[in-house]
């Protein structure tokens, strides 16, 4: 399993920026896929993750302006994210779990800048 994620940036505050992942070595479809993020000095945490029936799933602190989709012809999850805040500059980093073991993309870099 592979997973490549793309779409960061650096935006300013308000501003929006569309996260891609694109997922092989899976029947994708039948997964649920998601995302996380990690400030500096912060660990890991939940962002949002939509299932394979696409019920949807997110952190308190982006609902309502992030949106997580998904294109299972193209095996790729998105996530939309709109009206950015400094406090959401993190790596972002798509996950799903195959065979019980968690899976990662390599994280690409938001940042938003004040």
């Amino acid at each position: 399993v592979q997973l490549q994620a793309s779409g960061g940036g650096l935006v300013q505050t308000g501003e929006s920026l569309k996260l891609s992942c694109t997922a092989t070595g899976l029947n994708f479809r039948l997964f649920t896929m998601g995302w996380y993020r990690q400030a500096p000095g912060n660990q890991r945490e939940f962002v949002a993750n939509m299932t394979s029936s696409r019920s949807t799933n997110y952190a308190d602190s982006v609902k309502g302006r992030f949106t997580i989709s998904r294109d299972n012809v193209r095996r790729t999850v998105y996530l939309q994210m709109n009206s950015l805040k400094p406090e959401d500059t993190a790596v972002y980093y798509c996950q799903t779990v195959y065979n019980l073991r968690d899976y990662w993309g390599q994280g690409t870099q938001v940042t938003v800048s004040s």
